[in-house]
């Protein structure tokens, strides 16, 4: 069996109870629908930096690890679109007098209000135009961890009969988790394009989609999820 993410991360004892209790799939459902979590600027900066640099004028970057996504990102997409799947991007509610979630921490750097910082955070909800919508895709706010938490998302899946949810964007451990697990909850069947996430600290990836591998979707690699979305094209089409 081919080594996965998580696999290095592993204790000899979560190896030997994962061989003694198995896993099984959740699987595609008929209807499914691909969402795309928090594309924004604020983790991709203007251009690749690795993390280190980046996060000096990009305080949520996620390095070099986000730009190595967006290539298998943008397949995921074409594909889908080629498909004819229902597509519904995520961003941050940003807006004057209304700000978006964030834990409330002190911070631990000193303030920077430069024009130059002032425009980045002016900038940082906006969909990197790599993968940016084409019309008639919507695009949805948040103002939470998880893109069903006060947003139209449930009644607007609901109305297009969605059963299947294919998730990618970041971060791993944050949104995407969140988004999953309340997927899960409302009774979608979530699965997680393991080339199209992403995440700033690398264990946490690795171990944060084992964990949804485990509880709350399939964890697929992407090359499977395009022969799927090919396929129920196929028999789309058939009928």
């Amino acid at each position: 069996m081919a080594e996965r993410v998580w696999d290095p991360y592993l204790t000899e004892q979560d190896k030997a109870h994962l061989a003694m209790t198995g896993h099984s799939r959740i699987g595609f459902g008929e209807n499914p629908a691909l969402l795309l979590i928090d594309l924004y600027r604020w983790v991709f900066g203007d251009h690749p930096q690795h993390l280190l640099d980046a996060t000096a004028d990009w305080p949520s970057s996620c390095g070099l690890d986000a730009w190595d996504a967006v290539p298998h990102i943008q397949t995921l997409l074409q594909g889908a679109r080629d498909a004819r799947i229902p597509i519904i991007h995520m961003t941050s509610l940003e807006q004057e007098g209304l700000k978006g979630w964030s834990a409330v921490r002190p911070s631990t750097r000193p303030a920077d209000n430069s024009p130059e910082a002032q425009d980045r955070r002016n900038r940082k909800a906006d969909i990197i135009d790599e993968v940016a919508p084409l019309p008639g895709e919507p695009v949805l706010l948040k103002s939470s961890p998880s893109a069903f938490w006060g947003t139209p998302l449930v009644g607007h899946l609901t109305q297009l009969g969605i059963d299947t949810i294919i998730t990618c964007g970041e971060s791993t451990s944050g949104c995407v988790r969140a988004s999953v697990v309340d997927g899960c909850t409302y009774r979608y069947r979530m699965m997680v394009v393991e080339e199209c996430v992403f995440d700033r600290h690398q264990a946490t990836h690795a171990i944060n989609l084992f964990d949804m591998n485990q509880k709350y979707a399939d964890v697929l690699p992407l090359g499977e999820v395009l022969e799927y979305m090919a396929s129920w094209r196929a028999q789309k089409d058939a009928k």
